[in-house]
């Protein structure tokens, strides 16, 4: 047991460089309130409510941070600073990372019966300073959601949620759907490459397809003003521009004169 919670600290060590050793590390509120949280769960586990009610305000009033006793943590949890909240049926997997001012908050619940209303999150995930998950969603592994994000959905494993509502930054997606995992610790979960919004890269991305069918629309203008079609694409049939005429309702102005 007591191996294991050298390994936590070294594990909050990892992801945080400011603490000079493990002391400094016992006084971190998440520490606190995740110890405490073991407690009240252990307590709720048992069908007492009330006292692992009582648990929990004492963890809040001590630390700001409220974690309602039902929730599911697993290993090596961590939040950064505190402020957090996180709801009863929330599910919370091996070495996840909460930064402050986070919420895991669920949905009412339409017939008032509750249920699993609150997000899962699977390990690895790092969830930023202001993000809002919202309702009975997957968060998958090693996904990151960036700062003030609002996810509302399913986010598939490996990738970066940014934005409002929250949307994947499409960086290598194909490669990170399938092999590597993401190794390395992003803090905050938000990365701070230069093109990271995913409206500009639409934006680019649609350029770069303009540009490329300028340069294949000047090619096949080319090779019809030289009257060869070896550079034209083989499909395209040939055109006569004498015959190429504007429809500006010729009909109507025929019947007019």
């Amino acid at each position: 047991m007591f191996n294991s919670f050298v390994s936590y600290l070294e594990s909050i060590k990892m992801r945080d460089p400011a603490p000079r050793s493990r002391w400094e590390i016992l006084l971190y509120p998440g520490v606190w309130a995740l110890v405490l949280h073991r407690l009240a769960h252990w307590l709720y586990q048992g069908e007492l409510y009330f006292l692992a009610r009582i648990v929990n305000h004492f963890s809040r009033f001590l630390t700001s941070i409220d974690i309602h006793p039902g929730a599911k943590i697993g290993r090596n949890f961590f939040v950064d600073h505190g402020f957090v909240v996180i709801g009863e049926t929330a599910c919370i997997g091996d070495n996840v990372t909460l930064y402050q001012c986070s919420t895991l908050g669920g949905t009412d619940p339409s017939n008032g019966i509750g249920g699993k209303r609150h997000p899962t999150l699977c390990d690895g995930v790092i969830v930023g300073s202001g993000a809002q998950i919202l309702g009975p969603i997957e968060i998958g592994e090693n996904a990151r959601v960036g700062a003030n994000a609002v996810v509302t959905r399913d986010v598939e494993k490996n990738a970066v949620m940014v934005g409002i509502p929250a949307r994947s930054i499409h960086e290598d997606a194909a490669a990170s759907k399938v092999e590597k995992p993401k190794t390395e610790f992003v803090p905050y979960g938000t990365p701070c490459d230069d093109c990271q919004d995913p409206n500009l890269q639409d934006l680019q991305a649609l350029h770069t397809e303009i540009d490329a069918l300028k340069e294949k629309i000047a090619s096949f203008m080319m090779s019809q003003k030289a009257g060869l079609s070896e550079n034209s694409d083989k499909n395209l049939p040939m055109v006569n521009p004498n015959q190429i005429r504007l429809d500006k309702k010729d009909d109507k102005g025929s019947s007019a004169e």
